[in-house]
């Protein structure tokens, strides 16, 4: 008796929506097959993906073969050519930049795929209290770049910072100052960024190994294979999918690193460890030298498009 009344109201609802509608719209609706129903749905959300994602693409990629400067709205914008490209690669800085960011990128997928991997292996186990280690290892990935960058910088001040004191506690080398050195600087990033994204790589390789069926471990047991035999043609085999889908999301916003950089050394000592997009950044923001910054930042696009096409291509052949 409870879902009579309701069902009524719910009726003489639909009914009044439906007799407010106006007969021309009912007709064009009916009229209307499941494509056409489909498109008028979806296209909100293309439109909004045009105006937000394509069009500032398009207008970059023009501009990059512009002078035009966005501090100067009213100057005439004079057409360059390839101008910016050609500058741009024949910059030596502009490849010490890349070298700059490649060595950072290079470096973490190394550091955080292997610690992730034994961190998964070690969670895999079920050890008692597994899961309040798991909770606390995902702490750091929980925090804004920005904050951690700002709690690091502390950790790593050469007289106060308990980095510098950990070290001295196994080697008395003094204080060690991290960030204004030129040798440490770029390691003092590697290794934050490792403590942020490492339980990120840890989760997907913990994903891949709980998807291992137990009966392959125990037919390797009956065949007498060995611990590093079952971890080599068991364990890697079926989780590589899930480790290369990790670093290829990693690797791409590792090339884009700019706000924890930005936090511990801004780019120092030097130009030690200014990454591309702080470098694009100041050509934009600093030099306002909108034209010549389009230019690099469609370079760095193609250049993560294209790896990433050729590592996807690698990824299927590895699930297939």
């Amino acid at each position: 008796m409870t879902d009579q009344p309701s069902g009524r109201s719910a009726d003489s609802l639909t009914d009044r929506v439906a007799r407010a509608t106006p007969g021309a719209v009912v007709q064009r609706v009916r009229g209307l097959s499941d494509t056409a129903i489909a498109w008028l749905f979806i296209s909100p959300t293309i439109l909004l993906l045009l105006a937000i994602n394509i069009f500032p693409l398009i207008w970059t990629v023009y501009l990059s073969f512009t002078n035009y400067r966005a501090n100067r709205p009213g100057r005439a914008i004079d057409w360059v050519g390839t101008r910016n490209y050609e500058r741009l690669l024949g910059n030596e800085d502009i490849w010490g930049y890349l070298q700059a960011t490649a060595h950072f990128v290079v470096w973490t997928m190394v550091i955080q795929v292997f610690i992730g991997l034994s961190l998964a292996l070690l969670i895999n186990r079920n050890f008692k209290g597994a899961s309040f280690w798991t909770t606390v290892i995902l702490i750091p990935m929980m925090l804004s770049p920005a904050v951690v960058g700002t709690f690091w910088t502390y950790l790593y001040q050469p007289q106060t910072g308990i980095f510098s004191y950990i070290i001295n506690l196994f080697v008395a080398v003094g204080p060690v100052d991290m960030i204004g050195s030129v040798d440490l600087a770029p390691w003092s990033i590697i290794i934050v960024d490792t403590w942020m994204w490492t339980p990120y790589i840890m989760l997907l390789c913990l994903a891949g190994l709980r998807s291992i069926p137990e009966y392959l471990y125990e037919a390797a047991e009956i065949d007498r294979a060995n611990t590093w035999q079952k971890f080599w043609y068991i364990t890697l085999p079926r989780i590589m999918p899930f480790l290369m889908l990790a670093v290829l999301f990693r690797g791409i916003e590792n090339f884009k690193m700019f706000d924890m950089v930005v936090e511990l050394t801004s780019g120092g000592p030097g130009s030690t460890t200014e990454v591309a997009s702080i470098n694009l950044k100041r050509e934009a923001f600093e030099k306002w030298r909108t034209g010549y910054s389009s230019a690099f930042a469609v370079i760095l696009f193609v250049t993560v498009f294209g790896l990433g096409n050729i590592y996807v291509k690698a990824l299927n052949k590895v699930k297939q």
